[in-house]
């Protein structure tokens, strides 16, 4: 069989290696940004299908399905985001005579659509949130956040991904939830229908793998965590999930069989639910229709090939697996590496892979080698890092030392965050709500030079002597300027560059903390510089003036909310941008009036570019 792969990166690469295990062809799809990218070198053949605008290339039916002609592909598969839910998708490869590598496109259609998704749950006997989708209409919608009573949330009723979702603590908040929960759906989804529901003040993100054929078979692989979410962005994920009472888990795995069935459920899939971690009462939250990002932890914890699997029930197959068959081992956990800053908001990071070292015995899915360009047209997560252990407590300790361990360079990544979270004591106890990161901020002293004086000693002599930072010399880790530097990374895994300043103290700038490090008995200061402070929007500045509003990335304008003249408080919304398929909204940070905007919808726009300016705002 010759397979095309209808996607990217990390994803295209997982696809490709069992494919080419079982003995399969493939082929490979990119866009002009990702020519010459480790996966189309990965696959027999790679054919580019258009420019970087998703609706160009890798969203575009009919350029894939043309590639799948040019190359005689027998098969599609479509990994995981972007056509992978898309019922017409589904229906265009099977109309072309080719095999659909996914569920049938009644399930995709059914689930694709949270409102109907909810209806057939309830059908199913499986418990859901109260919520209100009868209407779009705002006055309904905000009516319905009223009788089912604040903090509520707005959703997406189509898509995934954390895309299309907003709190509103009290109604005061409900409008501006409502238009970015819209526009944000109808953007990344092309339908900007919303659910209004109960949020629950501490849930538990908790998700059952499933597979089925089209011969009547359905179960289940057991339960993942993904509580650990930043803007509805899973962040670490682990499975099994832990501290679950006996008959939740059994509810949990039991609910998600009789979901799937209820639809004739043919291929790989997650059933998602929210648990209230007070009662232990579970509610549905969705089914994606597709292989997840975390798929890893369950093959780890089963020994199962969930790609093999799909593959061989595609077209009708049998699975060829009972209840009976599958028997857990141990325990893995997942941590996805994004390209982003998090000691500055966790905006988007960009640049080019001048380093890799990945530590020995742990899987390592990801899209990238030494050269990859990291470009601000795609998601931000760039690799996976997944460890198994016999026990929890073995796959924590060998995810903290594999994330010591990991080097990336000329990219700004998550790693250090990484390596911080997982010490807190709610991680390691398997305590975890979706809302922790809001009530665990990093604390004011994350990645400042007060961390790096506690272990700038040890780590530099380390860095010097032996493992993957003795060979980088000046090599650069964070996208600053300056003179001759030295990675020194601190006691949460966050990489510094630092200045080696001779003769002491006196030629530190007072303004720029400094630590001093002892190494095989000679004193050197370091002064640590700050992180990324380029990349923050200006806030108002004194003397009665906001300033300016600037692009704190390459981005795409996605919306414009202000006009010359608007006075402004500092937390009125004025640009809405994207990048890496995430939508931001940027705000004065101070009083002022508008003077001038000077970008419209859909232009692309570079780091540090003016968007609006402000006039003296005389009040």
């Amino acid at each position: 069989m010759r397979l095309l792969i209808a996607n990217r990166g990390e994803i295209a690469r997982r696809v490709i290696r069992t494919a080419r295990r079982l003995g399969h062809e493939t082929v490979a799809v990119f866009a002009e940004p990702d020519r010459g990218a480790p996966f189309t070198v990965d696959a027999d053949r790679a054919i580019c299908i258009g420019p970087a605008a998703l609706a160009d290339s890798y969203l575009s039916v009919d350029r894939i399905l043309n590639a799948a002609e040019e190359t005689g592909a027998d098969a599609v598969h479509p990994g995981y985001g972007f056509l992978s839910e898309n019922a017409g998708f589904a229906q265009a490869v099977i109309d072309a005579g080719l095999i659909w590598i996914g569920p049938k496109t009644e399930a995709i259609a059914t689930m694709g659509s949270k409102i109907e998704a909810r209806r057939l749950a309830a059908e199913a006997r499986v418990p859901i949130i109260p919520g209100f989708s009868d209407s779009q209409e705002p006055v309904d919608l905000a009516n319905a956040a009223d009788r089912i009573g604040y903090p509520i949330l707005v959703k997406a009723s189509a898509g995934g991904g954390g895309k299309g979702i907003r709190l509103a603590n009290d109604p005061a908040e409900f409008d501006t939830a409502l238009n970015e929960a819209v526009n944000e759906a109808e953007r990344s989804f092309g339908d900007g229908r919303v659910i209004v529901e109960r949020f629950i003040t501490r849930p538990r993100h908790v998700e059952v793998q499933i597979v089925g054929d089209s011969h009547g078979t359905t179960i289940d692989l057991g339960t993942r965590e993904c509580s650990v979410q930043r803007r509805y962005q899973k962040l670490l994920e682990e499975a099994p999930a832990p501290n679950l009472a006996e008959s939740t888990t059994t509810g949990l795995r039991e609910s998600a069989v009789r979901m799937a069935g209820s639809i004739g459920y043919d291929s790989t899939g997650t059933v998602e639910f929210v648990v209230d971690d007070e009662t232990g009462d579970y509610f549905f939250l969705e089914m994606n229709t597709r292989l997840q990002v975390e798929h890893p932890v369950t093959e780890e914890i089963t020994g199962l090939d969930l790609v093999e699997l799909q593959l061989r029930v595609a077209g009708g197959g049998e699975l060829g697996l009972s209840a009976g068959d599958i028997t857990f081992n141990g325990h893995a956990v997942e941590a996805r590496i994004n390209a982003e800053d998090a000691t500055n908001g966790f905006v988007p990071q960009l640049g080019q892979i001048t380093a890799l070292s990945v530590p020995a015995g742990v899987r390592w899915e990801s899209g990238i080698e030494v050269g990859s360009e990291i470009t601000p047209h795609y998601d931000p997560m760039v690799a996976k890092l997944i460890v198994h252990g016999v026990s929890r407590d073995a796959a924590l300790r060998g995810l903290r030392n594999a994330l010591d361990q990991l080097l990336i360079g000329g990219l700004v990544t998550n790693t250090g965050f990484q390596r911080w979270l997982i010490d807190r004591r709610e991680i390691m106890e398997g305590r975890v709500t979706t809302r922790f990161l809001d009530e665990c901020p990093l604390p004011d002293d994350y990645g400042t030079a007060a961390a790096a004086a506690r272990a700038a000693g040890a780590l530099l002599a380390s860095a010097t002597s032996s493992g993957p930072w003795s060979t980088q010399g000046d090599r650069r880790f964070t996208p600053h300027t300056g003179n001759r530097l030295v990675a020194v990374r601190d006691a949460h895994g966050e990489v510094h560059e630092v200045h080696p300043v001779a003769g002491g103290a006196s030629m530190v700038d007072s303004a720029q903390p400094s630590v001093v490090v002892n190494e095989r008995g000679q004193s050197h200061t370091f002064t640590i510089l700050s992180r990324s402070e380029h990349w923050a929007p200006k806030s108002a500045g004194s003397h009665g003036h906001a300033g300016a509003v600037v692009a704190p990335f390459p981005a795409v304008v996605a919306d414009v909310l202000a006009e010359p003249g608007q006075a402004v408080d500092g937390t009125d919304p004025l640009v809405v941008i994207e990048a890496m398929k995430m939508l931001h909204t940027l705000t004065s940070g101070g009083p002022g009036v508008v003077a001038e905007v000077r970008v419209t919808p859909g232009e692309q726009v570079a780091t540090n570019q003016i968007l609006i300016t402000f006039e003296e705002n005389d009040e």
